[in-house]
């Protein structure tokens, strides 16, 4: 016996001093360096993916692809979900975006310019659905190292809210009212017209591990500011100039360039194991719904009452009727709830085929 306690107690310790570089999968921090200084422990390549758009006026969910969006290359593969994700109904996709630790870009172009005729029923049907996508407010989600890219903005009061999402574009209804997102600026005034933000500014703030005692840098927060611009598409965008507008009548030709600008700001304040701090902070905190949930407890337990009572009721028949059995030849003969095992354990019609169908071979009915 001490034998064994003893193996037990040094295999206990080898565990515990093995399990001191333990992360859970996706928790473990991911160093970043630049492209010149990149090794195995550290990367410099930061990968944005985008997951699935969705809204609060509508309840159906739409893939990032189904849009007629910049796609990524196909030499991009899919990110694996995890067991949450898939339950969630994520759909994460690889971006088109180039992002390179501390390589600022300013006004890129994301991809090729997308062009809408008048006259095509294909570019029609894409562009209307642009349109449904901001006339019920479908909001983008990107991913950048394991953390949701926010939407910072200031409502009532001064407070900053953060939202981990930001909207496909904004509608200006016939009567000049501007509905939801394009309420943040006086620019969005045109009636009746849609307004695409085909422009973002993405800031990434990451913690220097330079006095920290480990390489790299690690990222703190992801921000983004859409925009709506309309570029001149011969010249080189300066991502400067009116918000791109697109009416509603679909009677005129339409052209989207896409771009984007990337910044680097160092954040030192903030640990890497509180970068999602600001997120929930600026989150409303909602009040738990105390009846709904008392209502909801009463209606499962009065239903179980009514189901245990039922089931008594049967069985104490059963039962009563059983113990009030004179002979051995009544306890034989089966009635009431030792009914249920006929039902249960009778063998199908057609077994044979069943079992060639289930490729189990046949069974026998005895």
């Amino acid at each position: 016996m001490a034998a064994a306690a003893a193996t037990a107690t040094t295999t206990l310790l080898c565990v515990l001093a093995l399990g001191q570089a333990f992360y859970l999968p996706g928790l473990a921090p991911v160093s970043f360096c630049e492209k010149a200084e990149e090794h195995l422990n550290c990367q410099s390549t930061i990968e944005l993916y985008m997951n699935r758009l969705d809204s609060v006026e509508s309840v159906l969910p739409y893939e990032y692809n189904a849009f007629d969006f910049c796609k990524a290359p196909e030499s991009k593969q899919r990110p694996t979900e995890n067991l949450g994700q898939v339950l969630f109904g994520e759909r994460i996709e690889p971006s088109p975006y180039k992002v390179t630790f501390k390589e600022e870009t300013a006004c890129a172009v994301l991809c090729e310019p997308k062009v809408y005729e008048p006259g095509s029923a294909d570019d029609q049907a894409s562009l209307d659905f642009l349109k449904k996508a901001m006339h019920f407010n479908y909001q983008h989600h990107w991913i950048v190292d394991n953390m949701p890219v926010t939407w910072c903005y200031h409502v009532d009061e001064g407070k900053l809210f953060c939202n981990p999402g930001f909207p496909v574009g904004c509608y200006v209804t016939a009567t000049g009212q501007p509905k939801d997102a394009c309420i943040i600026s006086t620019e969005f005034k045109e009636p009746d017209s849609f307004y695409l933000f085909n422009h973002v500014d993405v800031t990434l703030s990451y913690h220097s591990g330079a006095a920290e005692g480990w390489e790299g840098a690690r990222l703190v927060a992801a921000k983004v500011v859409p925009r709506s611009i309309k570029h001149a598409v011969n010249e080189k965008p300066t991502c400067t100039g009116p918000p791109l507008s697109i009416p509603q009548s679909g009677k005129e030709r339409v052209t989207v360039l896409y771009t984007y600008s990337i910044s680097f700001v160092e954040t030192n304040n903030i640990k890497w194991a509180s970068r999602w701090d600001y997120i929930l902070e600026s989150m409303p905190h909602t009040n738990i719904q105390w009846f709904s949930i008392m209502n909801s407890l009463v209606i499962v337990l009065f239903l179980s009452g009514m189901v245990a009572m039922i089931m008594l009721r049967t069985l104490h028949k059963d039962i009563a009727r059983y113990n009030q059995m004179d002979s051995v030849d009544e306890a034989q003969e089966e009635f009431g709830w030792k009914l249920v095992h006929g039902d249960v354990f009778r063998p199908p019609r057609k077994g044979m085929f069943l079992s060639v169908c289930l490729g189990q071979g046949p069974r026998s009915s005895s």
